[in-house]
């Protein structure tokens, strides 16, 4: 027998196309168009007396406008070996398919009117909000001009030739007070304070690719573990190879021993004759 492949119930089948006279083939494909029924009369219902906005099954009918569409439909159903009565009710009409198209231009025209007002509200709610922003700024600034221009200096008269009026405001004073030293206040000069080597490039000192390190100095330190440490180390990695419970491994091998640790016992030849020690 031939092998045939079944894209509806998604199965190879070795008796040829006998599989599509099966029980379970004609019940998936009753399922199937059943339930894509529904949703072609949901749509169908709307298209012919829209009541409101468009259902999500109205996107259902949006490919069967295509021929191409409606070929592969009818190719479907005469090789799945469905009821002629399911091709009427699946394929849609001239008629239906006109209306369809009418009915699609006026939902797309009516949502692109609620965006449209959606977009010029937020545009509002923005100006409305840096309208608001820029009255909160000139306030500060009014706010911080007040104690400046309350507290200015007046400024000495000047030769006629600099007497003519320049552009801004003629209260404030734009530049240094020249006549600070006549308030009485002297100032005692201390010298320039710099130190030497510190500080950035900015300040004077020496960037650090240009100073001179001494080789001598002992204060320079060893960049990782030492000769010493490296061989603890590896001697502990040794130790933990071993068991565990081995006898001795809990020792303190740094701990002081003096000569008394042996027990005393008596009579024990320590020095002398040994006869003397019986």
């Amino acid at each position: 027998m031939a092998v045939h492949y079944c894209s509806l119930c998604r199965r190879t089948s070795f008796t040829g196309r006998r599989h599509l006279y099966s029980t379970g083939h004609r019940r998936r494909l009753r399922e199937a168009l059943e339930k894509l029924q529904e949703e072609v009369g949901a749509g169908l219902g709307w298209v012919r007396d829209p009541p409101g906005p468009p259902p999500g099954a109205l996107l259902t009918l949006l490919p069967s406008r295509s021929p191409e569409h409606r070929r592969e439909t009818a190719r479907f159903l005469r090789e799945n070996r469905a009821e002629a009565a399911l091709r009427e009710r699946l394929v849609l009409s001239e008629e239906d398919r006109g209306r369809l198209a009418v009915v699609l231009t006026e939902a797309l025209g009516a949502y692109e009117e609620q965006e449209e007002e959606r977009i010029q509200q937020i545009a509002a709610s923005i100006r409305e909000a840096e309208r608001r922003q820029r009255d909160t700024v000139r306030a500060a600034l009014q706010v911080g001009a007040g104690p400046a221009a309350s507290s200015s200096v007046t400024i000495p008269p000047r030769d006629s030739s600099h007497n003519t009026e320049q552009p801004g405001p003629s209260s404030v004073q734009t530049g240094p007070d020249l006549n600070w030293m006549e308030s009485g206040q002297a100032l005692t000069f201390i010298g320039h304070q710099e130190t030497e080597g510190k500080g950035n490039v900015h300040t004077g000192a020496k960037p650090p690719w240009l100073t001179e390190e001494d080789e001598g100095d002992g204060s320079e330190k060893q960049i990782g573990p030492s000769y010493e440490e490296f061989l603890r180390q590896k001697d502990k990695q040794k130790l933990k190879k071993l068991p565990a419970d081995r006898v001795g491994a809990n020792f303190d091998h740094a701990s002081q021993t003096g000569d008394s640790w042996l027990p005393s016992f008596g009579r024990v030849w320590n020095h002398g004759r040994r006869w003397q020690s019986r």
